[in-house]
């Protein structure tokens, strides 16, 4: 066991750093509230709540809260408790607002809900469900980079000092043998951070050779000409990993566990549809992407940015201690407890209603 002075290094560190903050999920910090909703006439509130206030982020790894609130599937669910969509840009921004009741349930990734758990003592979240898996690719300039050995010496870039992909391509770095310092990117291969909203910039100006970076980022590299190296799920059990889970204030679950239930009934019938209406769904993200953002994807975008996400009600909670363990390997965290981060029961309880089968929490249940 660490000493205390060395846990409490390791907790400032990451309180100090962006660390485990998913940047893979948007562009910027800002939030957008259109707050539109369609309540059913002779529709009553649900726990007498007016307003849930729903954060996620305009990408399509959060394509089941783009979906849902396009297709209506929440506030069904909701009956005349009016879902009020936060659109956010990056993982601390949502964090913070969750923490602060700006929003009360978020799509956010997995490193920003670790992040944020631990930096409250467990205190102000929980993961209540999944979203969605896989999305994550490593995209090279074909004229440098033709294989896998290839990657040593070249640069490349990630979104963030890190996030959650930043450690994945440390990981996957070190288990090609290569040395790398977590904190300068420098060693056998450089790791450039750089935005996501710049990297395509970035790789048309030859700054790097090549990003490991999540969808749609990664088919915009491929649409300027670079070339999928290695799809992240590859390296994964059954090629699942989380990349979006659902999470909650916890003061917000306890005084209003229906209204939870309602947004999670929503999310599962969401995927539902989504799962048996592929090119429906992505027609339906990709206008709400525009409603939210102001601007589509083009086809040559979407359409392999679409196809290279699962979306699921399991948060696939195994891979999320995996994926907190990469980073103690990468020497960017000291070993979290993560006991009690998840709470599926609520989750369960919809899913049984549904006829569905239930998830599992990796033993990282509520206390």
């Amino acid at each position: 066991m660490p000493a205390p002075s060395a846990l409490r290094r390791g907790l400032a560190v990451m309180a100090a750093l962006p660390l485990l903050t998913l940047a893979a999920c948007g562009y910027g910090s800002q939030a957008k509230d259109d707050g539109t909703a369609k309540v059913a006439a002779g529709a009553k509130k649900i726990e007498g709540l007016d307003t849930v206030k729903i954060g996620y982020f305009g990408n399509l790894t959060h394509g089941t809260a783009l979906v849902g609130m396009e297709k209506g599937y929440f506030q069904k669910a909701l009956g005349a408790t009016v879902a009020k969509p936060a659109i956010f840009n990056a993982g601390p921004s949502e964090i913070e607002a969750l923490n602060s009741g700006s929003i009360d349930i978020g799509w956010i990734g997995p490193s920003p809900a670790i992040n944020g758990y631990v930096k409250s003592n467990g205190k102000n979240l929980r993961i209540i469900g999944g979203s969605a898996s896989g999305g994550v690719k490593l995209v090279v300039n074909p004229d440098k980079i033709k294989s896998l050995k290839d990657v040593k010496g070249k640069r490349i870039a990630t979104p963030q000092l890190g996030n959650t992909q930043d450690v994945a391509f440390l990981n996957w770095a070190a288990e090609q043998g290569w040395k790398v310092d977590p904190q300068s990117g420098k060693g056998d291969v450089t790791v450039v951070r750089s935005d996501n909203k710049v990297t395509p910039d970035a790789y048309k100006a030859g700054s790097v050779d090549g990003a490991w970076v999540p969808e749609p980022t990664a088919s915009k590299l491929v649409a300027e000409g670079g070339k999928v190296l290695l799809d992240e799920a590859s390296l994964w059990p059954d090629k699942k990993f989380v990349i979006t889970n659902i999470i909650v204030r916890q003061e917000f679950l306890k005084k209003y566990p229906k209204v939870v239930e309602a947004v999670l009934k929503g999310s599962v019938e969401t995927n539902k549809w989504i799962n048996a209406n592929p090119d429906a769904a992505k027609a339906a993200a990709n206008k709400r992407l525009a409603e939210d953002s102001g601007k589509a994807l083009p086809a040559d975008v979407l359409d392999p940015a679409w196809k290279s996400i699962r979306f699921t009600d399991d948060p696939l909670a195994s891979t999320l201690n995996t994926e907190a363990e990469h980073a103690v390997k990468a020497g960017l965290l000291q070993k979290p407890d993560l006991k009690g981060i998840y709470d599926l029961a609520p989750l369960n309880k919809v899913l049984k209603a549904e006829g569905e089968p239930t998830v599992d929490d990796a033993g990282l249940g509520a206390k």
